[in-house]
């Protein structure tokens, strides 16, 4: 039987996004013995095309769905009063477009209120309209984003805290609730370059990963485990998003960890091979397809 826990998206964006679709979908990822339940940040919809993943990346007009996206905290904040043993995660919030103080705080507040359910998925983002209506620079990504994170990373320490930064400053104070979890609410960074795996390696967090290819994840996932080790630590988990559905025939062509049940058990042996700790599919179409798909995995 796979390790690796398994979870689905919630149905936070496009016309499928309503209170009770999410509510259901994470009380039957729970009664079924899934793992875990995730959210994502997207503040608008260009009304122009864009280039998908940021500059160099593919130009395409943006998905539909981007224009109605219930706010990923605020929701994992309802279905962590409406569950009781599931994970809470997000993958991700893009930190840059919140006060690092504030969204530490908002992080610290729901690990506690769920009992330290929390996977704090962050990452810096992409697309540039976002960071204009944010009023945040586009520059600020790099070690700006390093900045906010070891900003975060001082809030949920121990007190007083006390942060001086060339973006970020914290005068000297006391700052609470703090995390369940010494450190932090199992803090999580998005990325997939080898900048972002080795920032995440040196801070301690996690790694919240998209898998598109065998080889492309085994590279990433090595990188990882292997600047934790230089660091000095163990790492933190490894979270895998697959882009792509669990389906009830099998694919003749598939993506890894795409297809029917049958096909996507096999890809499981390959992710407990690599030590991957999460894996959830971020699936579209009716929500409540989405547990009946995955949950006969766990079998497996």
């Amino acid at each position: 039987m796979s390790r690796v826990e398994l979870g689905v998206n919630l149905p936070i964006a496009g016309e499928d996004a309503t209170p009770e679709a999410i509510v259901r979908v994470a009380e039957e990822a729970e009664a079924a013995g899934l793992g875990s339940v995730w959210t994502f940040e997207r503040l608008l919809r260009p009304t122009v095309p864009i280039a998908m993943g940021g500059e160099g990346g593919p130009v395409m007009e943006p998905p539909e769905a981007f224009g109605n996206v219930y706010d990923p905290l605020e929701v994992l904040g309802h279905v962590a009063a409406r569950t009781e043993r599931i994970r809470l995660g997000s993958s991700v919030v893009v930190a840059l477009f919140h006060n690092p103080v504030v969204l530490a705080r908002r992080l610290a507040t729901l690990d506690r209120l769920s009992g330290g359910r929390l996977l704090a998925g962050v990452g810096q983002g992409w697309m540039g309209q976002e960071f204009e209506a944010a009023g945040v620079p586009l520059k600020r990504r790099g070690a700006g984003f390093e900045e906010h994170l070891r900003a975060m990373l001082a809030v949920w320490g121990p007190d007083p805290v006390r942060f001086e930064g060339r973006f970020y400053r914290i005068p000297e104070c006391e700052i609470g609730p703090k995390p369940v979890r010494n450190g932090h609410p199992g803090l999580l960074v998005g990325g997939v370059t080898p900048a972002a795996i080795d920032r995440a390696a040196r801070l301690g967090a996690g790694i919240s990963l998209v898998v598109f290819d065998w080889d492309a994840l085994r590279g990433q996932v090595e990188a990882y485990r292997g600047a934790a080790e230089a660091a000095g630590h163990a790492g933190g988990p490894v979270v895998v998003q697959v882009n792509g559905p669990v389906t009830a025939r099998p694919l003749a062509e598939r993506a890894p960890l795409t297809g029917s049940a049958e096909q996507v058990a096999g890809d499981l042996e390959r992710l407990d091979a690599l030590g991957v700790d999460h894996v959830f599919w971020s699936m579209t179409g009716d929500p409540a397809e989405r547990v009946p798909l995955v949950a006969p995995l766990l079998a497996r």
